[in-house]
């Protein structure tokens, strides 16, 4: 190991594609490589997100002065082939494809001594301490909480760096997740079925072949073709929760 790092472990930024976790990246590096190896990760779920994601990964790239690690599961490809082969896509306490292509690929990829840090912000308190409390066995590093950096202050930084947004953001998403999020709401379903009916079509078509209805609407369970095309409204919908802490709108 190179002498200058004289405290054992790594930090590990969990780069999601997303503006935070960005921004997060490059505060890391800024802060503690002068400490500890940092390694940005990455797990690569683009067969499901926006194709601009791939773009924005690579600026950011450029941006921080080094390549982001792919860190993927052994088992799965794809969400599509993981809820073909488990045979359910989610149940009422979380999805089952957070917890399989990136929680568990991550905790086999952090050794005991490493630190890991999210793209949680300044304004996110509620959320880092429900994290911590969930996970002590992880050392976690808030960088973004630290330098009082929020969520409009990581566009912020983005834009001023040259680095234009995902996708995802500019057609009104709350999240860069995959184009359609299981852990969606009724508005946010009703508004990938306008943007991109085929993700949609595709996933109302595996939901029904596996009998798992998974959007909650009116108290029950719900295939996508049985929202009414006009229910929801996605604004005033939670953001969605799609790394360490996995949730579903409404149930925290």
């Amino acid at each position: 190991m190179n002498q200058q790092y004289f405290i054992k472990g790594r930090v590990l930024v969990w780069f999601s594609c997303g503006a935070a976790s960005a921004v997060a990246a490059k505060k890391s590096i800024e802060l503690y490589s002068d400490r500890w190896p940092v390694e940005v990760c990455n797990h690569d779920l683009s067969p499901s997100e926006h194709p601009d994601n791939k773009r924005f990964l690579a600026d950011v790239e450029r941006w921080i002065s080094q390549p982001i690690i792919s860190v993927t599961s052994t088992k799965y490809k794809d969400i599509w082939s993981l809820f073909e082969e488990r045979k359910f896509i989610k149940h009422p306490h979380g999805a089952i494809c957070t917890t399989e292509l990136k929680v568990i690929p991550g905790r086999e990829y952090t050794d005991r001594w490493d630190w890991s840090v999210f793209g949680f912000t300044a304004d996110e308190g509620d959320r880092i301490e429900a994290f911590e409390s969930r996970n002590p066995e992880l050392r976690c590093f808030w960088p973004l909480r630290d330098e009082g950096i929020t969520k409009p202050d990581c566009f912020r930084i983005l834009v001023d760096a040259g680095i234009e947004l995902p996708a995802m953001y500019k057609l009104g998403y709350k999240n860069n997740n995959c184009i359609g999020c299981v852990k969606g709401g009724v508005g946010y379903w009703n508004k990938i079925r306008r943007d991109f009916p085929a993700y949609w079509n595709r996933m109302n078509s595996v939901s029904h072949k596996l009998q798992n209805p998974f959007v909650k609407y009116r108290g029950d369970r719900r295939y996508l073709d049985e929202l009414p095309p006009d229910a929801g409204k996605y604004d005033s919908e939670p953001s969605i929760e799609c790394g360490p802490v996995c949730v579903q709108p409404g149930d925290e």
